[in-house]
């Protein structure tokens, strides 16, 4: 009974770090555009990957609908930047031109992921 248990908890531990880490979701690729929204739920980003133009200043629009703490903050490591997410309402971000190129974001646990590619 107890090597049941082991198998099944082990199981568990590999299907928690497939889904958080190991997943490579994308929800689909969006083209970046002044009223686009991301919405933070349910352990992602959606869109997750988005593509703006490089060289331009560009503002992203998150949409947190997860009260939870590891969705609190976005964080560009890349670029230096965080910023603060509001629940239930839209938080503007503001990024500086971008060379070509991609640029991750993630909570500031890194279980939320998402990718910005700059082209």
């Amino acid at each position: 009974m107890s090597l049941l248990v082991n198998i099944f908890g082990l199981l568990l531990i590999a299907a928690i770090v497939w889904w958080f880490w190991l997943a490579g979701r994308k929800n689909g690729g969006e083209h970046y555009t002044d009223t686009l929204e991301i919405l933070v739920k349910d352990g992602v980003y959606d869109p997750d990957w988005i593509e703006v133009p490089a060289g331009e200043e560009i503002t992203l629009h998150f949409r947190r609908e997860d009260p939870s703490p590891c969705a609190e903050y976005v964080v560009f490591t890349d670029l230096d930047i965080s910023k603060q997410l509001t629940v239930h309402k839209v938080t503007e971000l503001n990024l500086p031109a971008l060379q070509k190129g991609e640029y991750p974001f993630t909570c500031q646990m890194k279980m939320y992921r998402g990718l910005l590619v700059a082209g």
